[in-house]
């Protein structure tokens, strides 16, 4: 009879965990996107921007426990100038013929309030690096537009572009770029 009783009760535990496990989010592609900004020989700071596809799995009761990836079709930038376009597509920059795309899998996330600092790789141009976003909780519910449950989110981070072998123009093209990356994903049913 104890035999029983624990075996219900490890059921009824098993189902609970399942019930309240995260939740898996698409990411929609018209709305989320990777904005950066680098300094052009320091007249400007030119911008541009890819759409971004991928994966959330989020975890509201143990943040800590969410993980992203996310894929950048590099050969999709969008800089509204169709010459810098091309220029950037090329071998000097992204080569995007040898390296279509660049991605980011999440490794850890470190929760504070509606904010998190999440770890993972990047591999951008044939080179993986650790990198770290600064990511902050926009809002969490039933889009009006889609009427699906939806997260919406806004981060930041900056690398060093020739961490990542893309060196052309140091350092009057700027070393540092600036990431915006602003998404909203939404919840796979």
């Amino acid at each position: 009879m104890k035999k029983l009783i624990f075996l219900i009760m490890m059921l009824f535990l098993n189902l609970s965990n399942i019930a309240n496990a995260a939740d898996t989010y698409t990411f929609d592609p018209d709305h989320s996107y990777i904005q950066w900004h680098i300094s052009h020989f320091g007249f400007s700071n030119p911008s541009g921007k890819w759409m971004v596809n991928g994966s959330l799995t989020l975890d509201q009761k143990n943040p800590q426990l969410s993980k992203v990836t996310a894929t950048i079709k590099l050969s999709d930038i969008i800089t509204g100038i169709n010459d810098l376009d091309k220029h950037l597509k090329g071998a000097l920059f992204f080569n995007v013929a040898q390296y279509p795309l660049a991605t980011f899998t999440s490794d850890k996330v470190i929760p504070h309030g509606d904010s998190a600092k999440v770890q993972g790789m990047l591999t951008l141009h044939g080179v993986s690096k650790p990198v770290t976003l600064d990511i902050k909780l926009n809002k969490s519910g039933i889009s009006p537009i889609t009427n699906k449950m939806t997260a919406g989110f806004t981060g930041s981070t900056t690398l060093k572009r020739s961490d990542f072998g893309i060196t052309t123009l140091l350092p009057g093209v700027g070393d540092d770029v600036k990431i915006n990356i602003e998404a909203e994903a939404v919840k796979n049913e």
